[in-house]
């Protein structure tokens, strides 16, 4: 079974979970269950982002609870959350194999993507007042800021952030969970597409047509956009 490098990752869950907030009538040492679950299931799909959970392998939820410092149920779990997600499948009296995706699936993934996503900004770009765009203006530049990192965990963060309060401006909190759940599944593993920073620069491009309602600018931008995804 292959070993996953998770020490700062650990370290990390057990500080975000003691600093998480208690609900009424909690004792004050009480680590929420759900709330580790969560992180723990952050975690996982940073894994998965960075590659440190590779695609054929096998991990346990016990092994892999020792290395984030919580007991085996809340990675468990979050395991059977990556199961649903399409991420992982369970694999009898051994635990959870990373789910190997290959090139058709991530395209198919990508146009699904397009088909869902492309319309409904070039429909927004015709009713949305361009002080609205300007208020995501912070998330492209997150992107940004993320793709010069070169973390593709922080930037499948940011740029699933930027993704989904441009399609929340729909008002349709079903077609913003969905695309979620699409973008999620179409972000790893990540081997074509254009860079990160070529990726980022898009989502900047296109506010700053959207803002100045320049239709035609629009409509380029999400083709390319889109179009790169595939």
């Amino acid at each position: 079974m292959a070993q996953v490098p998770t020490s700062r990752r650990r370290d990390s869950v057990k500080r975000t979970a003691g600093a998480l907030p208690r609900a009424r009538g909690e004792h004050p040492h009480t680590v929420r269950r759900d709330s580790v679950r969560g992180q723990v299931l952050d975690a996982l799909r940073t894994a998965l982002a960075t590659g440190e959970l590779r695609s054929g392998e096998v991990y346990s939820a016990p092994a892999l609870g020792d290395r984030f410092g919580v007991s085996a149920t809340p990675v468990r779990e979050a395991m059977q959350q990556l199961a649903l997600d399409g991420a992982v499948e369970v694999v009898p009296n051994r635990g959870f194999r990373v789910v190997e995706r290959g090139t058709r699936e991530l395209a198919e993934l990508a146009e699904v993507r397009a088909l869902i996503e492309a319309p409904v900004v070039l429909r927004l770009a015709r009713s949305v007042p361009a002080a609205r765009w300007a208020e995501l203006v912070p998330l492209a530049e997150d992107t940004v800021r993320a793709a010069a990192s070169g973390c593709r965990a922080t930037y499948a963060e940011s740029d699933r952030a930027f993704h989904g309060a441009l399609l929340s401006l729909s008002g349709n909190g079903q077609l913003v969970r969905i695309a979620e759940n699409l973008h999620r599944r179409a972000q790893w593993p990540r081997t074509e597409g254009p860079p990160l920073t070529v990726d980022a620069a898009q989502h900047t491009a296109l506010l700053e047509a959207l803002i100045a309602r320049e239709l035609d600018t629009v409509q380029s931008l999400v083709t390319q956009h889109f179009g790169a995804l595939a």
